[in-house]
């Protein structure tokens, strides 16, 4: 085997650990949230142009890169049996390069988050402690592992909203939109991976309380969305965004009728991809939030 092939290997195994379509996707977030959302009397060139929400991003990305790989290192036991294929692609790098990875990627995070000030430092600090201790400790415990989870994923937007310091309610209400739909995706990912759970003795819970109650709780968080799909609704800035929230109905109910007979972990998968593809979806719907805005800023670019 040629010293290329192996370092593309190493690079494919890399990207995979770290999930590298998903920090792409968080990018992609984050930025079209600081301009479409948190920053709505700048610009588009002063928002790209910021070298304060540059460093903030790469901070983010090398974080949650870190978080992925401390997950990995945790759940490879679980994830011979939940995704085979992808751990045999995840062993192309050693354990202790893993590790080595993990503390650099931190400390650099921790570095540009200085950059921009003490606290945006302390705020990551406290988030690779966060997803250390979720993923050593708190994983032990279904309803707090699951709030916890949903929290972590929404965190990285929560320094963008403090750097602009935007406190409208509509993102308020939208936060509480994706709140609900990341708890009912991470509750299909513990439905899909009831056996590699069992493996590490995870109490999900679905493991503690059985698939028919989790579905149950499902149903009910599906439901609960509705109240802030309402709520946007009354925000003229939404826009054509309206239009995602219908397709989001949408969805929902599909997602509802067939979980209640959905049992194998294919079809639990299916349903977990399919939020999945929801939530991608919402990144890019962000452009249709207050079109006029966006076609001023597009003048003054």
């Amino acid at each position: 085997m040629s010293k290329l092939s192996v370092f593309s290997k190493k690079i494919f195994s890399l990207l995979s650990v770290i999930r590298g379509h998903n920090i792409l996707v968080l990018i992609a977030a984050q930025y079209l949230a600081a301009v479409f959302i948190f920053s709505d009397k700048k610009s588009v060139n002063l928002v790209l142009f910021d070298w304060h929400l540059f460093f903030l991003v790469i901070a983010t990305i090398c974080v949650v890169s870190a978080g992925y790989i401390i997950n990995n290192f945790y759940d490879r036991k679980a994830d011979y049996i939940n995704r085979p294929l992808k751990s045999g692609i995840d062993n192309y790098i050693k354990e202790e390069t893993k590790l080595s990875l993990y503390f650099f990627l931190n400390f650099t995070g921790v570095a540009f988050g200085l950059l921009v000030s003490w606290r945006a430092a302390l705020f990551f600090s406290f988030y690779i402690f966060s997803i250390w201790f979720y993923s050593h400790k708190l994983r032990k415990y279904p309803f707090i592992s699951l709030i916890t989870a949903t929290i972590l994923t929404l965190l990285p937007f929560f320094v963008i909203f403090v750097h602009y310091k935007n406190f409208s309610k509509v993102i308020f209400v939208h936060a509480l939109f994706l709140f609900l739909v990341i708890m009912v995706r991470e509750l299909l990912k513990d439905l899909e991976n009831i056996k590699g759970a069992m493996v590490n003795n995870y109490k999900t819970i679905p493991i503690v309380y059985g698939e028919k109650k989790t579905k149950q709780l499902i149903l009910v968080l599906l439901f609960l969305t509705l109240i802030p799909i309402a709520t946007l609704y009354n925000y003229p800035a939404i826009q054509y965004m309206k239009y995602y929230f219908y397709f989001a109905v949408v969805i929902f109910i599909f997602i509802g009728v067939y979980l209640k007979k959905a049992h194998t972990k294919n079809q639990y998968r299916l349903l977990h991809n399919v939020l999945k593809i929801l939530l991608l979806i919402g990144v890019f719907s962000l452009l249709f939030i207050d079109k006029s805005l966006i076609l001023d800023r597009v003048v003054t670019f």
